[in-house]
């Protein structure tokens, strides 16, 4: 909105010319998002804690920790980041952007099956929300309409081919198999981020990391010289998506200012799942899918944590941890819970940098 009203007053007002550059909007955009989440933070949360009465309904079978240090801990505070991030986004933002639609339409269409679904464990008191398979079907209708519309949108052939990393120019073709695969990537990346998401502040600082890396993704990529020059593959208009993820570092920043140990507010499934989806779908536009699961290599392992718990136990009745997901087996090992959050910060940002390697080494 106020990229659209002051950038035709640039050639007037010398000053305005800033707006003209994607750096100094997505800047903007994070210092938007943060302000945001600190003026309607307290608020936010005061009302969150007076409507649930009682806050999240704590899991019976988890940490017994969890029992005494986090009830009456409000949820649904993932509704500051969406606030924040879509406010940001619409007032630095290049609107005519169709990627900054679609990427913002994901990010709140997961979040709004998120809600509904945090809405149901406060208001029955029950740990179980919505059903397994009814939130996995309205994640792939969402996922796969924006993946239809990303599709549409990109260059050929991009449009149907996974792009591989450490390779110039390979591109796998998929045909309409692609469509299939972006809301795999979307729905497992939304589900990966809900799965981490369980001690405080765990899930939201791997969270601005990965989408502080894509942040430069999409702004490499969206140009044409410097993905030239890293030999990536150029998609005109992706850069506009690095206001988008600034906005959403300044939304993860202002969530953890209230998220910090002991948290006054969980994000919840509103938050996780629409998290995750924003950043399968700006993996999806930028053709870095892959690059996200190195990047995003603590939640995959948090995921597979899961998987490899459930199969364990349905073969042989055994458990390969004490607890899923792999934070938990942490917990029930006696680490601290500080130490086991700051300790997956460092796995995240290492797997951050990993996954930055992959622009030069081709």
């Amino acid at each position: 909105m106020l990229y659209h009203l002051l950038f035709p007053l640039s050639d007037d007002f010398f000053v305005l010319n800033v707006v003209r550059y994607l750096t100094f909007r997505t800047g903007a955009a994070i210092m938007t998002a943060l302000i945001v989440s600190f003026v309607v933070g307290p608020w936010l949360i005061e009302r969150l804690r007076r409507m649930q009465n009682g806050g999240q309904p704590i899991r019976d079978d988890g940490p017994e920790s969890h029992l005494i240090n986090k009830k009456g801990t409000p949820t649904m505070g993932g509704f500051l980041i969406l606030l924040a991030i879509s406010t940001s986004t619409l007032l630095w933002a290049d609107l005519s952007n169709v990627f900054v639609w679609v990427v913002l339409g994901v990010t709140i269409g997961f979040g709004v099956i998120g809600f509904i679904d945090d809405y149901r464990k406060v208001t029955r008191r029950e740990s179980r929300g919505m059903s397994g398979k009814l939130k996995f079907t309205l994640q792939c209708v969402v996922a796969a309409s924006a993946a239809a519309w990303i599709m549409q949108q990109l260059p050929q052939p991009l449009s149907t081919t996974l792009a591989v990393p450490f390779f110039k120019n390979l591109l796998i073709p998929l045909g309409w198999g692609f469509l299939i695969f972006a809301v795999l990537v979307m729905v497992g990346a939304s589900n990966a981020v809900n799965l981490t998401d369980g001690l405080d502040g765990l899930a939201i600082v791997p969270v601005m990391i990965a989408i502080g890396v894509f942040g430069l993704i999409t702004y490499l990529v969206g140009n044409s010289v410097f993905s030239g020059y890293l030999q990536i593959h150029y998609v005109p208009g992706s850069g506009e998506l690095a206001v988008f993820c600034g906005a959403l570092v300044g939304g993860s920043l202002g969530f953890l200012w209230f998220n910090a140990p002991p948290a006054a507010v969980f994000m919840g499934d509103t938050g996780s799942l629409s998290l995750g989806g924003a950043l399968g779908a700006v993996s999806v536009v930028t053709k870095h899918e892959l690059v996200l699961a190195i990047v995003g290599g603590l939640f995959v392992l948090e995921t597979v944590s899961v998987v490899v718990q459930v199969v364990s136990f349905k073969l042989t009745g055994r458990r390969v941890f004490r607890m899923a997901p792999l934070h938990h087996h942490y917990e029930k090992k006696g680490w601290a819970e500080p130490t086991i959050v700051i300790r997956f910060w460092i796995v995240a940002m290492v797997l951050a940098l990993i996954g930055l390697s992959t622009l030069k080494l081709r």
